[in-house]
C-alpha cells in the first residue's frame, strides 16, 4: 500500500496517536477535540497520513473497501476551509445502508445528510488520459445516493486538517436501486430535492459539484492513482453533494430525488 501524498511532517508515533484517538470516538461515541488544536502546524499531508493509518488498520481488521467519496466539492465550502481542491475518504462495505432502511440508534455521533450522485465503475480509468470520454467510458452506471456524513470532531468544529484526518467526515451511505446509464442523464443540469419528514430542506443540481459530477470523478481518479490505490471495476464513487447538507436526529425520515435518477430514502431509528 503506497504512502499518501508526500511524506508527512508528523512522526509516525504522533500519526498513530491521532489515528487511534479518532478510532476511539467510533467506539465510545464521544467526539474528540479538533486535530488542529493540538497540532496547529499539521499539514494536509499529515492529515492524509492519519486517515491512511486508520484505513490500513481497518483493512487489517477485515473491513472491505468498496470505493471512495469526494468531499469539499462546493467552492463555498472550499473557501470556508481555506483550500482550493476537494478531498477524499474511504468507503467500506459496512458503511452501506439499504434503500429505505433505518440507521440503528447510537451508530453515529452528529449526523448530517447530503444528496449525491453515485457512480459505479465498469473499469479503472486511465489516469494518464482522463478526458471526458475516458471518464464516461469508465462508468458502468449512476445511482441516486444519500451520504450520511458524520464527524468525530466535537461540534463539527472542523477545518481542512480535521476533516481529512477523520476520513473526510464520512459516516454511512445509501444507494438507490435502479441503475441509469450516463447517456440517459444530463449530469450538469439534473435537479435535486432533499426532503426531511416530508419538508423540502435542500435543493441543488449537478453543476454544484465542481461544475459537473464527472469533473469530481476525474479529480478522484487522478488522486487515487497518485496515492497508489487506483479506482477499479465495481468501485462506488460518491461524487459530492448537490446541495447544502442537513442535520438529522433520531426519528427523522429523509428522501432525495434527483432528476433522471429517481429517489433514495433512509430513516434514523429512535432510541
Amino acid at each position: 500500500m503506497a504512502s499518501v501524498m508526500t511524506a508527512p511532517a508528523l512522526g509516525s508515533d504522533m500519526v498513530e496517536q491521532k489515528a487511534a484517538s479518532l478510532r476511539g470516538a467510533y467506539d465510545t461515541l464521544v467526539p474528540v477535540e479538533p486535530i488542529r488544536i493540538d497540532l496547529p502546524d499539521a499539514s494536509v499531508e499529515d492529515a492524509y497520513a492519519i486517515q491512511e493509518a486508520n484505513t490500513a488498520h481497518w483493512l487489517k481488521q477485515g473491513r472491505v473497501l468498496v470505493g471512495a467519496k469526494i468531499g469539499l466539492t462546493a467552492k463555498t465550502v472550499q473557501k470556508q476551509l481555506g483550500v482550493d481542491q476537494p478531498d477524499f475518504g474511504a468507503l467500506f462495505a459496512d458503511m452501506a445502508i439499504a434503500d429505505g432502511d433505518d440507521v440503528a440508534p447510537g451508530r453515529l455521533l452528529q449526523p448530517k445528510v447530503e444528496a449525491e450522485i453515485a457512480f459505479v465503475l465498469r473499469r479503472t480509468p486511465n489516469a494518464k488520459a482522463l478526458t471526458t470520454a475516458e471518464l464516461i467510458n469508465s462508468v458502468d452506471y449512476a445511482l441516486p445516493a444519500i451520504e450520511i456524513v458524520d464527524s468525530r470532531i466535537a461540534d463539527w468544529n472542523i477545518r481542512i486538517v480535521d476533516t481529512i484526518a477523520d476520513n473526510a467526515s464520512s459516516g454511512l451511505f445509501v444507494l438507490g436501486t435502479t441503475p441509469v446509464k450516463l447517456d440517459a442523464l444530463d449530469l450538469r443540469l439534473c435537479g435535486m430535492v432533499l426532503e426531511k419528514n416530508g419538508e423540502q430542506v435542500s435543493f441543488g443540481a449537478g453543476a454544484a459539484c465542481l461544475g459537473n459530477p464527472l469533473h469530481a470523478l476525474g479529480w478522484l481518479a487522478a488522486k487515487m492513482a497518485e496515492v497508489g490505490r487506483p479506482l477499479k471495476e465495481g468501485d462506488i464513487v460518491l461524487a459530492g453533494t448537490l446541495g447544502p447538507m442537513v442535520a438529522v436526529k433520531p426519528g427523522d425520515k429523509v428522501e432525495a430525488r434527483i432528476e433522471g435518477l429517481g429517489s433514495v430514502r433512509v430513516g434514523f431509528g429512535k432510541e
